[in-house]
């Protein structure tokens, strides 16, 4: 609320002269209402040494307005922002471990404060070494399933300072969050699969960032790439065929075998799997079995899309053609006709959602790419700043 102090005290100085004696020689005059004291404050003091890179950094008038703000770390500006009023500003990143600083804010009436402070140097540093998608691995368009998958270098202790700064921007408004599975690992997906056609930027802003007592991030990262069109496909292990649609559209019945079962390795997983890799040569061997052994293969298999890390694939197998449709016979693979299988190898994105339905195994969330095996409750468990929706995606 505005108190009006000299409005107030000329209503009181008419009462009084209402009520007084004739004696009063004219009309009063209200006091002069104090003009407040500006006060412009700069953090850290002028002279600080050996401070934290995480260390606050700010500028705050009281009773004014900031003119300017500036900056430099070695002579180089570091960007910042204002509050609405202008009263107060702060960078927009950390500061750099073993950096000299030096701010200078500015008032409207030619105020001027400077401080110089410098922190201290990282005893180590970490990086992120591996970003899936990428251009070798997976393409830059990929399937509605595909999350962004980070591994880092270091191992993380500091998982709010890292995720706080793992940026994603996508053409369409997406609801997501980011996931730990370990020290090293972290993975984003949408709550549901990624609209087709969207566009997405990932932006790792972690120069200077802290991972842990002491380790600090030299460097940013950014990666740009694409939602391809919208398809899924459904094999039931008890009907004996996969169903494909695209964009919403059913394209292709494909009759198939599944795992045999009997034991629990030849039962194939059941769940959310997602295109991992398309090889038009795959060499498959028996799982925990050698040579000489009963029941040992190796086996030569052409045109596989890999669906996880337990040595699941789709893929041509003109042994079983006769089974296809009406019975399950595989080690575990889901087996399709060489004809299907150059169809599929041709028409698959990496990251499109395979699902696998009617077996009593269940995909692990860990095996290869089974993020979608978790509901989004489960997921969010392992999220520091839980779910939100992705930035509107800029040139920057």
């Amino acid at each position: 609320m505005v108190r009006r102090a000299g409005a107030l005290a000329l209503v009181i100085a008419a009462s009084t002269t209402a009520c007084s004696s004739s004696t009063n020689a004219g009309p009063q005059k209200a006091a002069a209402t104090p003009v407040a004291a500006v006060n412009l404050s700069v953090y850290p003091l002028d002279g600080a040494t050996k401070l934290p890179p995480e260390a606050p950094v700010y500028v705050a008038v009281a009773n004014g307005e900031l003119a300017s703000v500036t900056l430099e770390a070695a002579g180089k500006p570091v960007a910042g922002r204002y509050s609405a009023d202008r009263s107060k500003w702060r960078p927009s990143r950390p500061l750099l471990p073993g950096t000299a600083y030096e701010v200078t804010a500015r008032l409207l009436d030619g105020t001027v404060k400077t401080s110089h402070f410098s922190t201290v140097k990282a005893k180590k540093t970490f990086a992120i070494q591996h970003i899936v998608p990428d251009k070798q691995e997976t393409g830059l368009t990929v399937g509605v399933g595909m999350p962004i998958m980070v591994t880092f270098d270091q191992d993380v202790a500091d998982r709010v300072s890292v995720e706080r700064n793992l940026i994603v921007q996508a053409s369409k408004p997406v609801e997501g969050a980011w996931h730990w599975f370990d020290n090293r690992n972290v993975s984003f997906r949408p709550k549901n699969y990624w609209p087709a056609y969207t566009k997405v930027k990932f932006m790792a802003r972690l120069s200077g960032v802290r991972g842990a007592d002491g380790m600090y991030a030299a460097k940013d990262y950014a990666r740009e790439f694409k939602i391809g069109r919208s398809q899924i496909s459904v094999a039931n292990t008890d009907t004996h065929h996969m169903r494909i649609r695209r964009n919403g559209k059913f394209i292709r019945d494909v009759p198939i075998s599944a795992g045999r079962g009997g034991e629990w390795k030849y039962y194939t997983t059941n769940g959310i799997h997602l295109a991992m890799s398309r090889e038009p040569v795959t060499i498959m061997t028996s799982p925990g079995i050698g040579p000489g052994s009963p029941g040992y293969y190796q086996e030569t298999v052409y045109n596989t899309v890999r669906i996880s890390n337990s040595g699941e694939y789709v893929h041509s197998a003109p042994w079983s053609v006769g089974s296809q449709g009406n019975s399950n016979v595989s080690h575990g693979c889901v087996n399709v006709s060489p004809e299907n299988a150059r169809w599929f190898i041709d028409n698959t994105l990496i990251g499109d959602p395979i699902i696998v339905k009617g077996t009593p195994r269940n995909l692990e969330p860990t095996n290869g790419w089974g993020h979608w095996q978790e509901n989004w409750k489960e997921w969010l468990k392992w999220s520091r700043l839980r779910a939100a929706d992705t930035d509107p995606l800029s040139s920057k």
